[in-house]
């Protein structure tokens, strides 16, 4: 019945994979492990929803870092 969200979510992902990178790539995988985040969550499948939420992190992390380097902004590196 919620089978489509897990169809969006592949979509999602796999155009994502497809771009060279940068914050289109990282916006559409955002948006495709956020699908698959509620999908796992609908399964109530803890593997789905642990590397998922992971991968929004990662996603956000590198998002917010990208937007920060269009402004000019310097970013601490540790």
């Amino acid at each position: 019945m919620y089978e489509w969200i897990g169809y969006i979510a592949s979509v999602l992902v796999a155009v994502s994979i497809t771009i060279k990178g940068g914050i289109y790539f990282r916006v559409l995988n955002l948006a495709g492990s956020v699908c698959f985040l509620v999908y796992g969550i609908i399964l109530k499948s803890v593997p789905v929803m642990i590397i998922n939420a992971y991968s929004i992190g990662i996603n956000f992390f590198h998002i917010i870092k990208l937007l920060r380097e269009k402004k000019g902004e310097n970013i601490p590196q540790n």
